[in-house]
């Protein structure tokens, strides 16, 4: 039973590192700062945008780069306010996967839920899914 017991816990660690780093890619979503958004993503990283205006497969960091652009540019490059769930974390010595909702303010507002999956502390996949039906935060 001891054994079955660590290994329900480890794949809900992901680590402080990758977490840290999820949170802080939420905050510059929010913030609309560019420099940040973009700081983890691998060369090859891809970003799954499902719904609304940005909706498609964005691959690589100069096309990630330019929906994020937009989506910036969309509030007139101001901060959104943005209420977010808990993160919650799975990993395994491979890589992590960090989801969390998210309610984005602003002009148009959006309610996303979010993936992140991190390999070898990079972004390398990110998943942006608009539901008009998420609840996050207090």
């Amino acid at each position: 039973m001891a054994i079955l017991a660590l290994l329900v816990a480890v794949p809900a660690d992901a680590g402080p590192l990758d977490e840290r780093k999820a949170v802080e890619h939420l905050d510059a979503v929010a913030a609309g700062n560019l420099d940040v958004l973009m700081r983890d993503y691998s060369a090859d990283a891809y970003m799954d945008w499902v719904g609304g205006g940005l909706d498609g497969r964005y691959r690589g960091k100069e096309q990630i780069q330019a929906v994020w652009t937009k989506f910036i540019a969309n509030n007139d490059g101001q901060p959104r306010p943005a209420k977010f769930s808990k993160p919650h974390a799975y990993a395994n010595p491979k890589g992590a996967s960090i989801e969390a909702s998210a309610e984005y303010g602003g002009k148009a507002p959006v309610k996303v839920w979010h993936v992140m999956v991190y390999r070898d502390g990079e972004l390398a996949t990110e998943i942006w899914q608009i539901d008009p039906t998420i609840k996050a935060g207090p």
